[in-house]
């Protein structure tokens, strides 16, 4: 008897490990790379207002050499949309300047393009322990590497990219707000103040991580809708559980997709990538999400 007890330990321990590293081999070699296109409507107008099509991008952390990511892209590229909303964090490492500007070129939305830069756009990664995204009010230490976010802001306005840090800026009927990164403490969340006193216009906040303080401003403000990033959708989610952290002060069941925020619809993106240090996902498919707003029922 004394035997077997410790041999059946011994086997539920290596059924365990063998299970855990072919979930992780799964989320490295499969699931991280298995992009999709999501789609959504949003019942956001007014009245009588025609209906339009945006695509949210998110989180792209492209390295260098990411060619599923930049095929994937490219496929994005082509579908017809009004309006192309980028939520930073779209450079991996450094050398990537290149390769996000020629994907980022091959996008020609009807009315424009936005984007707002993230954390990672300022910053290179550096390996972490991932138990650090589970400590409340853990530190935010910023890295000392830099990315090229300067060349990166030049090289999308060039394209005619409107890049919106702590600005406001219009395309045709919609009025934007971009809020600089929160995570990174760079936001002025007076940007969410509007210009004008048209509420028939339809207003939409951009930010990249959805911290509550600049989702209220948004909503207090008036904004009909609210775009963002960064939290991956958390990234490693467990059936039955959802996410298990989203990096910010979001509740979890807000962490991906659609909700809505007060009188504000929000639409947080589980985004295309991930760190370079963390290059994994786990029931939580690396997306972009095609949103067609319509008008609101009465």
């Amino acid at each position: 008897m004394g035997r077997t007890v410790p041999r059946r330990a011994g086997a539920a321990l290596g059924a365990l490990a063998a299970t855990a590293a072919a979930c992780v081999a799964y989320g490295v070699l499969v699931e991280r790379h298995w992009y999709r296109l999501r789609r959504e409507t949003v019942p956001v107008l007014g009245p009588g207002q025609t209906a339009c099509t945006v695509l949210h991008l998110s989180d792209f952390h492209l390295l260098a050499g990411d060619a599923r990511r930049r095929r994937f892209l490219a496929e994005l590229s082509e579908v017809p949309v009004d309006l192309v909303v980028v939520t930073g964090d779209i450079l991996g490492e450094p050398r990537a300047l290149h390769a996000a500007l020629e994907s980022l070129s091959r996008f020609r939305p009807h009315l424009g393009a936005v984007a707002v830069l993230g954390s990672n756009d300022y910053y290179a990664p550096r390996p972490r322990s991932y138990l650090s995204y589970f400590r409340r009010g853990r530190s935010r230490r910023l890295p000392r590497g830099r990315n090229p976010w300067r060349e990166l802001v030049e090289g999308l306005e060039r394209m005619g990219w409107l890049v919106l840090a702590n600005q406001r800026g219009r395309l045709g009927d919609l009025e934007l707000a971009g809020m600089s990164d929160p995570h990174i403490r760079l936001d002025d969340l007076t940007v969410a103040v509007p210009s004008n006193g048209d509420s028939s216009r339809l207003r939409i906040g951009v930010v990249h991580s959805p911290y509550q303080r600049s989702l209220n401003a948004f909503e207090r403000s008036g904004y009909q809708m609210v775009l963002a990033g960064h939290t991956h959708g958390g990234q490693v989610c467990l059936p039955g559980v959802g996410a298990l952290v989203t990096n910010c002060d979001l509740p979890r069941d807000r962490v991906r997709g659609l909700s809505r925020w007060g009188s504000a619809w929000l639409h947080v993106s589980a985004g295309l990538g991930t760190s370079k240090y963390a290059p994994f996902r786990f029931a939580c498919r690396p997306e972009a999400t095609l949103l067609t707003l319509v008008p609101a029922r009465a």
